[in-house]
């Protein structure tokens, strides 16, 4: 039997890395069948082994707003490069993305540099518990804020789409110091303030929900969620590893107005290179080592090339505030020739818009949360992702992450995709119905 490319690579793989994949939310657990690897890409076109194109609105799960390969990221990481890799030690491209950052975010009076968004949210939490001095955190149903042990509790994204809400190896004492309260539900954020008076140390949130498809906030939410931090002496942490710089220039504080006490960011800052970011008011970053006694550290963390890439995006952004227009002028249009497709073929939906960001339920009901969201018909997305897959339209391979858009994406491309859906949804029908 002939075997194209990424099947021979997927069994090469999964002799030798666990399930054939690095992350869970790569091994199209919930469509089925072969991961697709690839080789390269650019723009908004991705290339695979086997040199077969699609239309990417994945963009590595967010970071690529300006497309992939974008040349001056490119070149700023050739020329870093030739410095070196790494130093482990200070440079002065760690100032410069600092000061980069708080220009963008006014609220970000300290910027701590990490590898990673899950680190970024992990350390974030240790720092509020290390200033306030408490151990409890509130976290959200279906909210998604890396695999660190306090964020697997009923959690979103790959462990939603794996049906898995919490994870073995989380021990009881993590589980007890992490509650779980309802996505724009106030009311069951106050109970548990309440019946844990005096104990919690932050509530962390993602302001736009991207990790059980993308779902806002409602109005009030947020301002709720401040108020009440406000009166419970909490730190107000907001996980923008997805939407910070995507949603506006300030993320999704500056789109909604609401300012946090940390903020936590991801790869975005670095073009897509393995980096992430947390930050906030002074008071509470100066309790970090070596200016205070919580620790944390890595060899890695301002790594010069992530820091070079990630200067060439934000500037980018920063210069070019018409971006964030054209994107979500680009997404809106695509939302609504997709609404008129599914009106069309008569399919239960519910879909979300915010920004550059956007989902399709497969549901009669109102997505507002981790419950609606899991009402979504699984087994129609499984067709229509293959469908759209056969078309040359990447799309994430699960019901619950958020499609990211990139301002690379012309409206040829978008016309495309709706064609493409057109048929695809077709198809789906025709087979659900039929079951």
């Amino acid at each position: 039997m002939i075997l194209n490319k990424s099947e021979y690579l997927f069994k090469r793989a999964q002799k030798f890395i666990p399930g054939g994949v690095n992350s869970p939310a790569r091994a199209f657990k919930s469509v089925g069948g072969i991961p697709v690897f690839f080789k390269k890409a650019s723009g908004s076109i991705i290339t695979d082994v086997d040199g077969n194109e699609y239309i990417d609105y994945v963009g590595s799960w967010g970071p690529m707003i300006l497309g992939h390969a974008y040349p001056p990221v490119v070149k700023a990481v050739q020329d870093a490069s030739f410095n070196s890799t790494s130093f482990g030690a200070p440079t002065a491209l760690e100032i410069k993305m600092a000061e980069l950052v708080r220009k963008m975010v006014p609220n970000m009076d300290r910027v701590r540099m990490v590898n990673s968004g899950t680190e970024a949210c992990m350390s974030a939490v240790r720092v509020a518990r290390g200033y306030t001095g408490k151990d409890k955190i509130i976290k959200f149903e279906g909210n998604y804020h890396g695999h660190g042990d306090a964020f697997l509790i009923k959690a979103g994204s790959g462990a939603l789409t794996l049906g898995k809400p919490s994870s073995p190896g989380v021990t009881k004492g993590t589980a007890k110091d992490t509650l779980n309260a309802d996505y724009n539900d106030l009311e069951s954020v106050e109970k548990l303030l309440k019946k844990n008076k005096g104990k919690v140390a932050a509530i962390i949130v993602e302001p736009v929900a991207g990790n059980m498809g993308c779902i806002p906030p409602k109005p009030g939410f947020l301002e709720g969620l401040r108020k009440l931090c406000d009166e419970h002496e909490t730190v107000l942490i907001f996980d923008e590893v997805m939407t910070g710089f995507r949603l506006a220039r300030g993320g999704a504080q500056e789109r909604y107005n609401v300012w946090a006490d940390l903020v936590t960011f991801g790869k975005i800052i670095g073009g897509g290179l393995p980096v992430g970011a947390f930050g906030g008011k002074k008071e509470i970053m100066d309790v970090i080592a070596p200016e205070g006694p919580v620790y944390q550290a890595g060899t890695l963390s301002g790594n010069p090339l992530a820091m070079s890439a990630g200067i060439a995006q934000l500037s980018a952004l920063n210069k070019h505030p018409e971006y964030y227009v054209e994107l979500e002028e680009k997404t809106a249009y695509l939302h609504k020739r997709l609404k008129v497709l599914l009106n069309e073929h008569e399919v239960d939906h519910y879909m979300h818009q915010v920004g550059s960001m956007i989902s399709i339920f497969f549901t009669n009901e109102v997505v507002s949360d981790f419950k609606t969201a899991n009402t979504t018909d699984q087994e129609f997305f499984k067709i229509f992702f293959h469908e759209m897959l056969k078309r040359g339209i990447y799309l994430p391979p699960s019901p619950f992450e958020s499609w990211f858009l990139a301002n690379t994406l012309t409206t040829e491309m978008l016309d495309r995709t709706v064609l493409a859906a057109d048929e695809s949804l077709a198809i789906a029908k025709l087979k659900t119905d039929q079951k």
